[in-house]
């Protein structure tokens, strides 16, 4: 059964060219999706759609049984809180620890008071702990996020997210400001989550390499629209070129890349 179905979803940022244009895909519970493309493809102009950051112009979106394109504020903040969101530049309130960081996953389940004051409960304080521990961030608990590395924060967000108890996460670029070695480390992460956890990844790669690697399944974008959507394994040279067109030429596919472990 499907968690998330997208019909027709088209986006305008003006009346030009549209970002997105009759977009329509399906994912399953528990699956590894990645959506890979160029720069300015609309890779993040689709994942702020399903999460309503961004209103669509048209089509529907549907998330675990109600349309969620046409949710009003409170059902849409109950949504959200199924719905984890990872982001590039890691989002995170520099000045605060990083445990209060992960704590921040707990706002869309608590009254404005309580949020401002920073109200939480014993269990959502030990769960945040496991999971800064799961994500080896334990030595850095109370330290505050402007004293971490790249990788140290978006193993940050990573924990923001999975606090949430989240069916879908939702990542926009997660190691594209990262070095190789961080961003094997978050990818390898996000893996686990996805077979251990069972939760939903849908994760946005401009490095096509790494969605081979990772992925039960992509989604080729260019220009807005979906060109692509299959098996990594039935991902062809000339299916690449499609999905990247003039930018093709630099990427090659590595023997062994396909169905690495």
């Amino acid at each position: 059964m499907a968690l998330l179905e997208l019909k027709n979803v088209t986006k305008y940022y003006n009346n030009a060219t549209p970002a997105l244009s009759e977009v329509s895909f399906e994912v399953r519970e528990g699956e590894f999706v990645s959506v890979i493309g160029p720069s300015g493809a609309g890779k993040s102009t689709l994942l702020r759609c399903i999460n309503r950051m961004i209103e669509v112009s048209g089509g529907e979106i549907y998330f675990d049984g109600v349309i969620a394109s046409k949710l009003r504020k409170r059902d849409l903040r109950k949504l959200r809180t199924k719905i984890g969101m990872i982001f590039q530049h890691y989002n995170l309130v520099d000045r605060l620890t990083v445990l209060e960081n992960v704590l921040h996953g707990r706002l869309g389940y608590k009254s404005t008071l309580a949020g401002v004051l920073g109200r939480y409960s014993e269990e959502e304080k030990k769960q945040a702990l496991e999971i800064i521990k799961l994500l080896g961030l334990t030595d850095q608990v109370y330290k505050r996020c402007d004293q971490l590395s790249g990788g140290q924060k978006q193993r940050v967000g990573i924990a923001r997210a999975l606090v949430q108890n989240p069916k879908m996460i939702l990542c926009d670029e997660p190691i594209a400001s990262l070095d190789p070695n961080a961003s094997k480390i978050i990818m390898d992460h996000l893996r686990n989550i996805s077979r251990e956890m069972g939760i939903t990844l849908v994760v946005n790669l401009h490095q096509f390499n790494v969605a081979l690697k990772y992925s039960d399944r992509i989604i080729g974008v260019n220009k807005g629209m979906v060109v692509f959507d299959g098996a990594p394994e039935d991902l062809s040279a000339e299916q690449i070129s499609d999905i990247y067109g003039s930018e093709s030429g630099d990427l090659i596919i590595e023997p062994g890349e396909k169905n690495a472990s």
